[in-house]
């Protein structure tokens, strides 16, 4: 079995620390983009863009958090909703059932 050495410290931690031996932090010049972006091209309709604006913005579900957070909903009402919206969508998948057979 090989012998383990340990190294000693000295009391102060910091005795061989020198800050200016690092390296400084790389910065980002670049922000990041924030949101939803829509890349227009060259001679392209703006209302095109604003139509896959509005796909984007719908896809991500923000119009229906926006209207979720106009006011506060206890949690026993968020459920309530919930159970409510399943048992309509187990009707809806019943029915779509019973005119398939």
């Amino acid at each position: 079995m090989q012998g383990y050495k340990r190294q000693h410290k000295s009391k102060n931690n910091y005795s061989n620390f020198s800050g200016y031996d690092r390296k400084p932090r790389e910065q980002h010049n670049t922000p990041k983009p924030q949101g939803l972006q829509v890349f227009v091209r060259d001679g392209e309709d703006i209302n095109k863009a604003l139509r896959k604006l509005k796909k984007k913005i719908e896809r991500a579900g923000i119009l229906k958090e926006i209207r979720d957070r106009q006011y506060y909903q206890k949690p026993s009402e968020k459920r309530r909703i919930a159970k409510k919206a399943g048992v309509m969508r187990w009707k809806k998948r019943q029915r779509e059932l019973e005119m398939n057979r």
